[in-house]
């Protein structure tokens, strides 16, 4: 089959690939439509040494040509489309309704499969080829875990379904799952494309009375109210975070921040009311490993469970002496005192190891400009 493979970064070589046939679990289907992320894009252009051969592309749609033989959810001829995070459905995440943080996903084909699958799955002059998101979307054909599909009606068109799978299904979830937005409440979404975009629609179904786009492009306010912005924001025509807090008299119960920039993260928690909820989608750069260890820890509330690191995101000072350092259980000092030194009452450890800081640094603040904030990520 041909494929656009990545050998050296900024560029996609096409080729003739040799694909297996589908393991037990397995599912081969012939792509139609493929959608380039930009996860696509920072893995091309990533300048990594020694990186293996892989097929890029996870937005794709496609109709399934073959099964393995302990599959039953599809058969030939379903219309599928794909998605990035293939769960085991069996610990304790999973069984827990969160499959997306499933503790062992089951995408790749596993070496002790070696008896029932001997081949990789797709190999280029004899060598194994790996598969973006153990997908591998720029092709002809793709070869994934039975759980990396889900079926979509057959009158559905390819080409819009291809990006469900990540783009669409990310700005929604992070709307009504992540953030849980109540009905009645402010929204504002910092990026318009298709992350941003889906969290829009995603505002409109939750029932929030206004939804605020935020974005450098005006060309894109009219899809966007279309899709269900009641107002759009042009950062070229002031500060965005007084144009919202104009807007709404004082900021939004909401944001979300699809971008992944320094700039537009610190952005998405000042234009928040007392008591608003900033969900960071857009995560990436040199960010990226620790805010994959945040989005799995799901939620991160106030300043606590937040690395240092993150000071600036949260509005925090600049990294630096802190000012003030707590353990964070102290049975010797008064509690009024703790509270009155951090500006709430510690929150005892609760996840595992590493989730979570043992000191934090408090910003020197009035109390009546304190504001219970939560940031969350959404991976």
């Amino acid at each position: 089959m041909k494929a656009a493979i990545l050998q050296t970064p900024g560029q996609l070589d096409l080729v003739d690939l040799v694909i297996d046939k589908p393991a037990a679990h397995e599912v081969l289907i012939r792509v139609v439509g493929s959608g380039l992320c930009h996860s696509d894009l920072h893995a091309i252009d990533a300048q990594v040494p020694n990186r293996p051969i892989i097929v890029p592309g996870h937005e794709a749609s496609g109709i399934v040509e073959q099964v393995g033989s302990e599959v039953t959810y599809v058969q030939p001829g379903d219309h599928v489309i794909t998605f990035l995070v293939q769960f085991c459905g069996e610990c304790e995440y999973c069984l827990g309704g969160r499959p997306t943080i499933c503790a062992t996903p089951v995408g790749a084909r596993k070496p002790d499969a070696a008896a029932t699958a001997p081949n990789p799955r797709l190999t280029y002059q004899g060598k194994p080829v790996g598969q973006f998101a153990n997908l591998g979307a720029f092709a002809e054909q793709m070869l994934v875990h039975e759980h990396a599909v889900a079926k979509i009606d057959r009158d559905y068109p390819m080409d819009r379904a291809a990006i469900i799978g990540c783009g669409v299904c990310t700005g929604l979830g992070s709307v009504l799952k992540s953030a849980a937005v109540r009905p009645g409440s402010t929204v504002a979404v910092v990026g318009g494309g298709g992350v941003g975009l889906s969290a829009v629609q995603g505002a409109r179904l939750a029932g929030a009375r206004r939804i605020i786009l935020v974005d450098i492009q005006p060309e894109k306010f009219d899809l966007a109210r279309k899709a269900g912005a009641t107002d759009c924001v042009d950062p070229g025509q002031g500060d965005p975070v007084q144009q919202i807090k104009d807007l709404t008299g004082g900021g939004v119960d909401y944001s979300f921040e699809c971008l992944g920039l320094k700039a537009t993260c610190e952005q998405s928690v000042q234009m928040l009311r007392p008591g608003g909820v900033a969900t960071i989608i857009g995560l990436g750069g040199r960010h990226l490993p620790a805010a994959r260890r945040a989005a799995r820890a799901g939620r991160l509330h106030g300043l606590q469970q937040l690395p240092r690191r993150h000071a600036q995101i949260h509005g925090s000072r600049p990294p630096g002496p802190p000012r003030h350092r707590l353990p964070d259980r102290e049975p010797h000092r008064p509690r009024r005192y703790q509270r009155r030194l951090r500006g709430h009452a510690p929150t005892p450890d609760t996840g595992p190891p590493g989730d979570h800081v043992s000191a934090v640094t408090v910003p020197r603040r009035r109390r009546s400009e304190r504001k219970n904030c939560k940031i969350s990520a959404y991976y």
